[in-house]
């Protein structure tokens, strides 16, 4: 047997007998050296040596093959591994790759390589640096140089199976002796998400922890990806404008741009309840025709009481919007919150209860009529923030969506509260207080 031939013979029997050891070798090399030594290997040699091998160097070695070996690797690999490492490739590259693979499937890859936008797995970034519990710091901090990525600063550790152990920091890695393990450097389970995770539960994790990057895994926790910190706080800014198209009536869904049959669809259905609450509220009104006949004036004043007690119910609404989607607080420190937002209520209506009255003193010449809406602007405004507060907190706690229907109750109630109050007092003063 010639030179060459043994060669060749003692590497494919090497690489058959030992997978997990031929797939550490390869690590050391090129990605288009590692190439050729696999381009000799049977199809099912190969597979098994890209299964053990570091995800990203198994997807490059898999982009570098013409398309009749892809095909062959392909069957030989599992296809939620397939999924993973294809999902690496440029978009260009998926498609034309695909198109090499029977139609069942590619169908099959991608619907695991595509997911929903409103989920965890859609705002990964699936090239994600990865090292074996075996790799040692020397081996690490060479793989880095070559890599030359100034924005890379963890690195995740998986097992054969491509389950994801260990989250390390490239600093620890950077001070720590070049013989040194890297599985040695982490004592900490990696905190991760599942791909069908919603967007909120990842807004979540990255308030309540102060990640960097969040690891994305299967359900059988092997590492899909990675969702990067400009991303986490993309989603988290995302989050919040959603929750604020919501709480005016307009769909989540809805953009800028989008067509006006989805924005009429979307906008419509509150309207028609917003129209309702009007008449709810009208009919407040209604009760005290006879004292507005009697008392023409009072309808003159009855948009600032109405106009105040809203602003009031908005402010504390927004304030309290903006700590539930920020995790600043839950819903079990609600009494905390209305307490605050009473207070605040009580001093903010006092000082414009002031004001109000002297304006409606010189404006009507009447001062039981100024100490009728003074007294009802500092009610109006303490129940208004009150109902700001304790309303998105009520509809949480029972499973709905504060943002969608928050705004529109609060404008019921701030409207029923401040006719109630303004209204009702100049009933029952009217003839104490000299009001005609």
């Amino acid at each position: 047997m010639a030179h060459r031939e043994l060669k060749q013979y003692l590497i494919a029997q090497y690489f058959k007998s030992s997978p997990e050891d031929a797939a550490r070798t390869l690590s050391a090399f090129d990605i288009s050296e590692a190439n050729e030594y696999l381009k000799n290997q049977s199809a099912e040699v190969a597979a098994e040596i890209l299964t053990r091998m570091n995800p990203d160097e198994a997807a490059a070695i898999l982009e570098l093959v013409d398309a009749f070996r892809f095909k062959e690797l392909l069957d030989h690999l599992n296809v939620f591994l397939a999924a993973r490492l294809i999902s690496r490739f440029e978009e260009e590259i998926i498609n034309i790759r695909l198109e090499n693979l029977s139609a069942g499937k590619a169908r099959q890859i991608r619907e695991l390589i595509n997911y929903p936008s409103e989920c965890a797995a859609f705002m990964m970034d699936t090239k994600v640096t990865t090292f074996k519990h075996h790799t040692t710091v020397k081996e690490a901090l060479k793989k880095f140089r070559s890599l030359k990525d100034r924005k890379l600063y963890q690195v995740f550790l998986i097992d054969n199976d491509g389950h994801l152990t260990h989250v390390i920091s490239v600093q620890d890695i950077a001070v720590s002796d070049p013989k040194d393990l890297l599985i040695n450097l982490s004592d900490r389970p990696p905190i991760s998400i599942t791909a069908i995770s919603p967007r909120e539960e990842v807004v979540k994790l990255l308030e309540e922890k102060k990640l960097i990057n969040l690891p994305v895994v299967d359900i059988n926790n092997c590492l899909l990806g990675v969702i990067r910190n400009n991303v986490l706080v993309d989603a988290a800014m995302v989050d919040v404008t959603k929750d604020v198209q919501a709480l005016f009536g307009a769909g989540r869904e809805e953009r800028a741009l989008s067509s006006v049959s989805l924005a009429v669809r979307k906008r419509l259905p509150w309207l028609q309840i917003n129209l309702a609450t009007a008449f709810l509220a009208a009919s407040v009104v209604a009760i005290f025709e006879d004292t507005i006949s009697r008392i023409t004036v009072l309808a003159v004043f009855l948009p600032v009481v109405a106009g105040q007690s809203g602003n009031t119910g908005s402010q504390a609404l927004a304030v309290t919007m903006r700590g539930l989607a920020l995790r600043e607080i839950s819903v079990n420190q609600w009494f905390k919150v209305a307490r605050k937002e009473i207070l605040v209520g009580v001093i903010n209506g006092v000082a414009v209860a002031i004001t109000t009255a002297i304006i409606v003193f010189i404006w009507a010449s009447s001062f039981g009529l100024a100490i009728v809406i003074g007294i009802s602007m500092i009610l109006s405004m303490a129940i208004a923030g009150l109902s700001g507060a304790l309303i998105p907190m009520i509809l949480q706690s029972l499973g709905q969506d504060p943002a969608s229907s928050s705004s529109i109750i609060l404008t019921t109630v701030t409207d029923i509260v401040g006719f109630l109050s303004f209204l009702g007092l100049a009933t029952a003063l009217a003839s104490v207080l000299g009001i005609v």
